[in-house]
């Protein structure tokens, strides 16, 4: 009989409050992050995306990255749980990668931060205004620095599947810049769908090469928009070419910085790729951790108050999510009486 053989246990990375609440168009409360933060933490994800100490003229919705970081640090509900918690901040150029080491050397700072790459060119320079060859530069400095603070680095590599700019790109470039992320010492990869145009055939394709080429699962951290819909389709297939290591958010919210928050135009990363907020996004963590529970796969998460986030989620942004698991819920193990 044929059969597909799924990871047993995988770990989730919530990102919602950095990479979900980056393309809100309100300036989402700092309380009500940190409360999405320590549910978040509580429901049992080691994996959370914080802020970003990016410029905030350009992303006010990140002008409280340091207030977050101490206050989550100073948080009495979770401080028992912190230690075993990896807590990331966005650094994609130089002068963030300085602000988050001199977080931590006073105390509050995030022991995991992300820098970028993208295989494209064109939105290698978009996304960070540096080229390729000085971009990796930077990455080499700035990893050294980020070991020397006790920091460890993620580095990402986008555009694999498409850019929004130049079009289609090639697989095995993103291969060969995963290498040489690893080979400047980066700890471990996010490989990023970053506009949703990755279909599930070359999902497998891509993380089956992934997998040849440096079969390490903890090492890759899969990242997908579901802009056209294909989100958990894609969860599935890099599931089965052996990726353990996944991110969402609550309800499938995020996308491009927005370039307008709190009722005034700001810089953000330019104009949207997608103008629609309910059409950008992640996958929906909610949805993902119920799916893979039904598989019977390890989310190492408490399901029921990953919903009970989800719900409350939708009061904060104040609209309707992309999640359908907070409302049809959880399939039934026994007769419902219905």
């Amino acid at each position: 009989m044929f059969s597909l053989n799924y990871p047993k246990k995988v770990v989730i990375g919530d990102i919602t409050v950095r990479d979900g609440f980056q393309h809100e168009e309100k300036f989402i409360p700092t309380r009500a992050k940190l409360w999405c933060l320590e549910e978040l933490i509580l429901a049992g994800f080691k994996r959370i995306e914080v802020s970003n100490f990016g410029n905030p003229k350009g992303m006010p919705q990140f002008a409280d990255a340091n207030e977050l970081f101490k206050a989550i640090h100073t948080s009495k509900r979770v401080k028992d749980k912190l230690d075993d918690v990896e807590m990331t901040a966005i650094t994609i150029r130089e002068r963030a990668v300085d602000r988050a080491i001199e977080a931590k050397k006073e105390g509050y700072g995030p022991n995991r931060i992300l820098m970028m790459v993208s295989t494209s060119p064109s939105h290698m320079i978009k996304n960070s205004g540096l080229d390729h060859k000085e971009y990796w530069a930077e990455s080499e400095r700035c990893i050294k620095k980020a070991h020397d603070a006790g920091i460890k680095v993620c580095g990402t590599v986008s555009t694999i599947w498409g850019c929004p700019i130049e079009g289609p790109t090639e697989l095995k470039k993103a291969v060969e810049f995963t290498k040489y992320y690893l080979d400047i010492g980066a700890d471990d990869i996010e490989h990023a769908d970053h506009d949703g145009s990755a279909p599930p055939d070359k999902v497998y394709e891509y993380f089956s090469m992934i997998m040849d080429a440096l079969p390490t699962p903890e090492l890759h951290v899969a990242h997908f928009h579901v802009t056209r819909g294909w989100g958990l389709a894609n969860v599935l297939a890099a599931l089965q070419a052996g990726i353990t290591h996944f991110e969402g958010t609550m309800g499938g919210i995020g996308g491009q910085p927005t370039n307008f928050i709190g009722g005034c135009p700001v810089a953000g990363t330019g104009d949207y790729y997608y103008q629609d907020p309910n059409i950008v996004g992640l996958v929906s963590t909610e949805d993902m951790v119920v799916m893979m529970d039904e598989m019977g796969i390890d989310t190492g998460v408490d399901v029921n108050r990953v919903l009970e986030i989800g719900r409350t989620m939708e009061k904060i942004v104040g609209r309707r999510l992309r999640s359908e698991c907070i409302k049809t819920g959880r399939i039934p193990k026994e007769p419902t009486g219905f």
